[in-house]
């Protein structure tokens, strides 16, 4: 090639072709991370991931891994009620955990039970991120009398407990809906009554970030050349306040799973026919003195386990996202 001719892309002057590397897939990129490094690196972490994939896994195979259905009627045997742990009952079955008062393989129970525990916890915790994210943004964008009304709001809300929120919600929404669609959306009413009383961590913590944000000179440049609020609300702030909320969903997780089981232990959650771990827990209290330990016994410690491994995993989180501690 002589030296008069343009230079083709990918080709050098003496005409040798460039091998231009391949970008690294996202999973490469995920492996190769601080955050893929220092869940490696703490045993107690590597840990509670794996006992909350097995929940997971459990919950979401429990058709599957479960021995039997210990919500179908027609497969129960209530001779076998009150077997105890790898005891042989009376039909000739073995259960791995014992059986309840209605013969109800307690492994079984557990596994479905989770399932329960799990989406309403999930459902709950989406909803109050997407609540609290929203009304935080608001009020730290907008200021003035919005910002004062929301957090009022939300200072008053804080003057209870959780719980008793929860409860509040939980008798105003059982009260106004028909008696015959009760049972059919009380799973829906649970999410919300928990939902709502925890979406104030979240608008406090945004709220706080995005007072910081739009100060900042892209926000400032992305005022004057006209684009709408909402947009720089959503494409340039929110992606900079989600670091602190995945800390805090994660813990909230923990929380609400414990505040369903508080519910459904209180009797005003999940009912038995449908029972989740907090269910369980209740339904065993019954016989707890009458020497059948074993009814609540196991699905209290599913809860702790799960609840404990949750919480380490939101810990590991908040400190592998702390740039202070890197």
């Amino acid at each position: 090639m002589s030296s008069s001719e343009p230079v083709r892309p990918g080709e050098t002057p003496d005409e040798t072709p460039v091998d231009i590397p391949k970008p690294p897939s996202l999973a490469a990129r995920f492996f190769d991370s601080d955050l893929w490094y220092s869940f490696t690196r703490s045993p107690i972490t590597v840990a509670s991931g794996l006992v909350v994939l097995l929940f997971f896994l459990g919950a979401l195979l429990a058709p599957w891994i479960a021995p039997y259905n210990p919500f179908n009627p027609a497969s129960l045997i209530l001779m076998d009620g009150f077997t105890p742990p790898m005891g042989e009952a009376i039909s000739g079955n073995t259960y791995l955990l014992g059986t309840d008062d209605q013969g109800r393989d307690v492994f079984s129970a557990i596994l479905y039970g989770a399932r329960i525990s799990l989406f309403v916890g999930f459902c709950a915790v989406l909803f109050a991120m997407v609540l609290g994210i929203s009304l935080g943004l608001l009020a730290g964008y907008k200021g003035g009398w919005v910002d004062g009304v929301i957090m009022r709001v939300a200072d008053v809300q804080l003057s209870f407990p959780a719980i008793l929120v929860a409860l509040l919600i939980f008798g105003v929404a059982r009260a106004t809906l028909p008696r015959s669609f009760q049972e059919e959306m009380v799973i829906y009413v649970l999410i919300i009554a928990i939902g709502l009383s925890d979406w104030v961590q979240y608008a406090r913590t945004v709220r706080g970030t995005t007072m910081v944000e739009k100060n900042k000179e892209y926000v400032q440049a992305a005022r004057v050349i006209g684009i709408h609020p909402l947009l720089i609300m959503l494409r340039h702030v929110l992606p900079n306040v989600m670091g602190p909320v995945l800390v805090i969903a994660t813990i909230g997780l923990a929380l609400a799973i414990i505040a369903e089981a508080t519910l459904s232990f209180l009797g005003v959650g999940v009912p038995p026919t449908t029972p989740s771990l907090g269910t369980l827990i209740r339904i065993g209290n019954d016989f707890l003195f009458s020497g059948e330990w074993w009814i609540t016994l196991f699905p209290g410690l599913a809860l702790v386990l799960l609840a404990l491994s949750v919480n380490l995993l939101g810990d590991w989180l908040r400190d592998a996202l702390n740039p202070k501690l890197r």
